[in-house]
């Protein structure tokens, strides 16, 4: 815990949770002048983008919770001097299949030569990676278009159109079920479901989901950087908010961690944050409350009616190698299958069974997932001696597991599905994954699972939900303000990922927010 914040004065802002959001906040805030105080539940910043060594005695600094950045936009970064860095993966991503009885697979990356004979060699012509380049044109123009505008005021969805410039484009992506576009473009079903895995990272949907809860995932997933790259963060994801903690603190915010707010009463024109410490309870006056949490919970410290449930649909597993597994393709490396990201049980068929099964209450049979490798692109977040020796880390995302179904039993029903996942990635290798895995201290073995509900007990995401709630469109509707994170008080903002323009790690929701401060207090 930090030493108290002064409570005798009144803040130019004070800053409600210590995530990456929130001190993208408080770091534009205090560089233009403003004094700015962030209370942290916790004992430390970084909220779910830290790096932690989760196994007992080992040298490995993992990006515990969320792992690659893509939303990040370099402005923000540029702005505020950050000493952060990412590195760019040279493969993008491998899907092993079986076919006619032959282990084989789908490599995208490594030079335009080598995608285009992998399509060839998995679907006998040169059709589907046509339909691909095709495909992502589309997609890679829109994000050109759209990624500028996050860290702009709301555009109206008629000046995004216009913006966007492509009815065809428009169409697919912001008016019809992405699968409509994904069925049209593609033929082979393993290709249809690499692309549809894009929709549905952390969104519990169908590729036809009348809501288009799946269509807004997809654009975030493809848009970022103008490109849609997803890169590596250099010393894991922590390195961004330890960089972001320092140039808060070196413009003058106060970071007050082991301070949980409790209560937030505001006029709109004066507000007073309530926060409990190790030492009692205590309160902070000031003259803007950036709420750098979910919807839900800026609810509860307001005193509001909650938003409706979120639920997260997850599952993420962490894992230390001794090596890299062999694979059962005999074309394949692992150094560069597991270099990107590594897509297992991820058909279009399997997707839509797996999506059907959890809906019905039941684990998917074969559960989707996606792995990928942090140290063969960053060896920097491994000890020396684990380098020296080959070691890797494996980083897990598992889909289409909603909350719901760990309500029976918890810990159980976790390790029954930790078990299906890694037995579908077993039949792809040609040892088992366990004899792969290291042992930490205590001897026991470098895996670690994280559930919806260990994430809502552990980071206060509700349900479990990594983007606090729905994603939302990237243009102005109803009741979203002039930055997409305006609230009923008019000095109250939320900066957390459940803001209009939020979700993964951008910062873009602390810029805005940010912005707006600056802004009213022009007018």
């Amino acid at each position: 815990m930090t030493p108290p914040p002064s409570t005798s004065r009144t803040y130019d802002a004070v800053i409600v949770g210590g995530g990456h959001n929130g001190l993208v906040a408080a770091a534009y805030l205090a560089r233009a002048g403003r004094s700015v105080l962030v209370l942290e539940r916790l004992d430390h910043t970084g909220g779910a983008a830290v790096s932690t060594e989760p196994f007992a005695g080992v040298d490995a600094r993992l990006s515990r919770y969320s792992y690659l950045v893509s939303l990040l936009p370099r402005k923000i970064v540029r702005d505020l001097g950050l000493d952060f860095r990412v590195r760019a993966r040279t493969i993008s991503s491998y899907t092993p299949v079986e076919r006619a009885g032959r282990p084989t697979g789908l490599l995208v990356g490594g030079g335009e030569r080598r995608t285009r004979e992998s399509f060839a060699r998995l679907t006998g012509s040169q059709r589907e990676y046509a339909a691909w380049q095709r495909f992502y044109a589309m997609t890679g123009h829109v994000a050109q278009r759209v990624f500028p505008t996050l860290t702009e005021p709301l555009p109206t969805r008629d000046e995004l159109r216009r913006r966007v410039d492509d009815e065809t484009a428009w169409r697919a992506l912001f008016e019809e079920p992405v699968g409509v576009a994904i069925e049209e473009h593609f033929a082979d079903d393993l290709v249809r479901g690499v692309a549809l895995t894009d929709a549905l990272i952390g969104t519990f949907a169908d590729a036809h989901d009348p809501s288009l809860a799946q269509n807004r995932c997809f654009l975030y997933h493809v848009i970022g950087g103008g490109t849609g790259a997803w890169d590596v963060p250099v010393g894991g994801m922590g390195a961004l908010t330890d960089a972001l903690a320092d140039a808060a603190r070196a413009a003058g915010a106060v970071l007050a961690t082991g301070h949980e707010a409790v209560r937030i009463d505001a006029d709109g024109h004066r507000a007073e944050v309530t926060f409990r410490s190790a030492d009692g309870e205590g309160a902070a006056a000031a003259r803007h409350v950036l709420v750098n949490a979910s919807p839900r919970e800026l609810a509860a410290l307001t005193g509001d009616a909650p938003p409706p449930p979120a639920e997260g649909a997850q599952l993420k597993v962490n894992m230390l190698l001794t090596r890299l597994p062999r694979l059962r393709d005999p074309d394949a490396d692992p150094r560069e299958a597991f270099a990107g990201t590594f897509h297992i049980a991820e058909g279009y068929e399997q997707l839509a069974a797996a999506h059907a099964q959890a809906a019905a209450g039941e684990l998917p049979a074969a559960p989707p997932s996606e792995i990928y490798c942090h140290s063969l692109t960053d060896p920097t977040i491994l000890g020396p001696d684990l380098a020296a020796k080959g070691m890797h880390t494996l980083t897990l995302f598992g889909l289409h597991t909603p909350a719901r179904l760990f309500a029976r039993d918890h810990d159980a029903v976790r390790e029954e599905l930790l078990r299906s996942t890694l037995a579908q990635l077993d039949a792809h290798l040609a040892e088992p994954l366990a004899d792969c895995l290291a042992t930490d201290a205590d001897g026991r073995p470098c895996i670690e699972a994280r559930s919806p509900l260990d994430l809502e007990r552990d980071l206060g995401l509700p349900g479990g939900n990594i983007f606090h709630r729905e994603l939302s469109w990237p243009h102005a509707q109803e009741g979203t303000g002039h930055w997409g994170v305006e609230t009923a008080r008019a000095n109250v903002l939320l900066c957390g990922a459940g803001a209009v323009r939020g979700g993964g790690v951008s910062g873009v929701p602390g810029h805005n927010a940010a912005m707006a401060v600056l802004e009213r207090d022009k007018a």
